[in-house]
């Protein structure tokens, strides 16, 4: 197979089958019934497999790829589905950090032609299911699967895993999740299976009650890992005090997996660290990609998931100024987001490739109500030129906003 035919396949894929990555609402397509039927005609690839199930607004891939570097440091063969990717379509289908090959993704694709469907399954369900007959022929030993959108009515949510987890909770698509955080929490609560076990990464007040309630009517014990105490005596590797709260859920997940099917060494939680972007591809998320200055790049698009990125980058944790340049998908909730960029930072507005970009005639438009000093740009390159021009030695710039963003400065 040559790279022309991959690269084919990727555009006939997003052809093809409508992508939310690219299209936003228009593409999404809850439910499970298409997803039943891909798989069906595939033989159930989710029949012959062991799966971690993992939901939430904020951190669910954090908490996923952690747990998923542990299972290979333990040496069990470890699948790992998750979205978007950054790059590379293959980087969303991993085993024990190694992406689905070109040819794989060819093959799968010309399978899926052949099948001659009578229905069109979304992007999302052609990318689950494939990863799925990736994970079998793979022969792997456990399965990380990161949830797309909500939960109960999410492609992924055909599955019967041996664990369930959902991280914290925040306001996020809510034209299709619900218009406060109970709603949300409810859909993303669909994930939660009959006498499985349940991790609660985070506990709070609007949520607690509703999984209780649903983990009750399943007979599924549930934890919080806010009641759970570790004790990890190395230096924390990864930056960003939220990420911590995502290694207590990991943790936790690693233990209550041990003491039913597997025989961890609970010893390896640091190898599993270190060795983080080996064992899962995991990037962008405050990732250092220079110095003098420092440039962050971090995927935070959300209100909660921003709070913390700029909580953890305030006044004390960098020597000089910070500069921020933002740029987000225009669906996104503005009006919760932009009380949380600080006046006494800089800002460099811009818009990037994908068609959901908000318009930076739109950011411009909330940075004036809010009072920020910020300039706006046509494209993230220029952005971030002007703001490495105005940053001094000792200041950092970061990149945030949008996986899309990042894209078209890692692509």
């Amino acid at each position: 197979m040559n790279e022309f035919s991959y690269r084919e396949t990727i555009d006939w894929l997003f052809a093809q089958f409508p992508s939310y990555q690219l299209m936003g609402s228009p593409a999404y397509k809850p439910g499970l019934e298409n997803v039943q039927k891909v798989c069906a005609s595939l033989g159930n690839p989710h029949h012959k497999l062991k799966f971690v199930h993992i939901a939430g607004s904020n951190g669910k891939g954090s908490t996923a790829s952690m747990l998923a570097s542990f299972s290979t440091e333990n040496n069990l063969k470890t699948g790992l589905f998750t979205s978007p990717h950054l790059v590379d379509f293959r980087e969303r289908i991993r085993v024990d950090g190694e992406m689905i090959s070109k040819d794989e993704v060819v093959l799968f694709c010309e399978r899926i032609k052949a099948l001659q469907l009578d229905f069109e399954p979304s992007f999302f369900e052609i990318s689950f299911t494939m990863s799925l007959v990736h994970f079998l022929n793979q022969d792997c030993d456990i399965c990380v699967i990161e949830t797309g959108l909500g939960g109960r009515l999410d492609a992924t949510n055909i599955i019967l895993p041996q664990l369930s987890i959902i991280t914290g909770i925040s306001l996020e698509h809510t034209n299709f999740l619900g218009d406060t955080i109970e709603k949300i929490a409810r859909e993303k609560a669909g994930i939660i299976k009959e006498d499985t076990p349940i991790i609660i990464g985070n506990r709070q007040t609007e949520t607690s009650a509703i999984f209780e309630s649903i983990a009750i009517d399943w007979n599924s014990p549930i934890h919080y890992a806010d009641d759970f105490e570790i004790d990890f005596d190395q230096q924390f590797p990864l930056l960003g005090d939220y990420q911590k709260k995502n290694f207590k859920t990991a943790c936790l997940s690693s233990l209550i997996l041990g003491q039913e099917d597997y025989q961890f060494d609970f010893s390896l939680w640091t190898n599993a660290l270190t060795n983080l972007v080996k064992n899962t591809g995991f990037q962008g998320r405050l990732q250092v990609v220079s110095k003098d200055p420092r440039v962050i790049f971090d995927v935070s698009h959300n209100a909660e998931g921003i709070q913390k990125t700029l909580d953890f980058l305030s006044s004390d944790r960098i020597e000089g100024e910070l500069h921020v340049v933002y740029g987000s998908s225009a669906d996104k909730d503005f009006k919760s987001i932009f009380p949380e960029l600080s006046a006494d930072f800089t800002y460099y507005f811009t818009e990037f490739e994908n068609e959901r970009s908000a318009k930076k005639d739109e950011l411009a438009k909330w940075g004036d109500e809010f009072k920020l000093d910020f300039t706006s740009y046509e494209n993230p390159h220029q952005a971030l030129e002007a703001a490495k021009k105005i940053a001094k030695q000792e200041d950092t710039i970061l990149v945030f906003g949008s996986f899309f963003l990042l894209h078209d400065f890692l692509k």
